[in-house]
């Protein structure tokens, strides 16, 4: 089945080049099939180019899935048109009357501050809270992930010597978790970041379990309370093109950019990037959703709790 969006959403049209089958809203309502409900709340700064990446990992599954965004009421973001963010998203405040079986909270271009310094810090943690008790399990990626990990769990976050950027090996650490399903011994995972968790920190936490790392990236995935809550660092569901936008993009702007790692053919940033991580990424994603979601979560979504 594929995902149920909002009519005129610009991801159908991009994705449909791709032979992904997406519909919208009005074809949707024709099924007799009740659809699992995911929340997005997206803090990247270019929304459309986020919404893409993930309805893209989304869209393989079997299940009909209908997608939600959230945006913050204490910021208005500067990269996205206002008629967008009006026509596809929702606050918080309208939201917090659901329930969800999934949601994902995204990166934020704001990891160096003190998490007490963001702007929209209160209503951030106010969303997690609220998270626990109206979704079945919710994704935290990057900035995201490391916010939940300190909000909920105490978990600080160290700045690094120089910018984690590219594509790193991560090893599962149990493989027979759900979640890793179908995994090799070792999966790519694009990173892009300049703080990070460590594993002496989370070990001390009962309930964390991290199930995922690098020796070079560090912790990657971490899982609390059965699967209800996923923290992974990196960014699986990036485009191949993601890293190569950046990495040209502070090029003369910043002193400290590098070329990203094990991330273009023969490390010339003149050829097309290698991708591999899109397999493992998309198998992540159905894993989430099937094992996860949809064999956890109610059938009527209101017993959620």
């Amino acid at each position: 089945m594929p995902l149920r969006l909002p009519d005129k959403l610009p991801a159908i049209e991009l994705l449909k080049h791709e032979n992904i089958f997406v519909m919208d809203e009005s074809r949707a309502h024709k099924q007799e099939i009740r659809p699992l409900k995911i929340c997005v709340l997206n803090l990247m700064p270019l929304k459309i180019t986020t919404e893409t990446d993930l309805v893209r990992l989304l869209s393989n599954t079997p299940l009909q899935l209908e997608v939600y965004f959230m945006k913050l009421k204490s910021h208005t973001p500067k990269n996205t048109p206002i008629e967008h963010m009006m026509m596809f998203y929702k606050d918080f405040q309208e939201l917090s009357k659901q329930k969800f079986d999934g949601m994902i909270v995204t990166g934020a271009p704001i990891e160096t501050m003190a998490y007490e310094e963001v702007e929209y810090w209160p209503e951030i943690k106010e969303i997690f809270d609220w998270a626990r008790t109206h979704v079945t399990s919710t994704l935290y990626i990057c900035w995201g992930a490391q916010a939940g990990l300190y909000h909920f769990y105490g978990v600080p976050k160290y700045p690094l010597e120089k910018k984690m950027f590219g594509i790193f090996k991560q090893k599962p650490l149990d493989l027979s978790q759900p979640i890793f399903r179908g995994f090799d011994d070792i999966f790519n995972m694009p990173h892009s970041r300049h703080t990070e968790v460590r594993r002496e920190d989370i070990e001390k936490v009962p309930g964390l379990d991290i199930i995922a790392e690098s020796p070079e990236s560090g912790v990657s995935i971490v899982m609390a309370r059965n699967g209800r809550e996923f923290f992974v660092t990196g960014h699986l569901e990036y485009a191949p093109n993601t890293l190569d936008k950046e990495y040209k993009r502070d090029m003369g702007k910043r002193d400290d950019v590098e070329l990203p790692k094990n991330y273009y053919y023969h490390d010339d940033p003149n050829e097309e990037p290698l991708v591999t991580w899109r397999a493992h990424a998309n198998l992540f994603y159905s894993n989430w959703i099937n094992y996860y979601v949809y064999q956890e979560t109610p059938y009527n979504i209101d017993e959620i709790s």
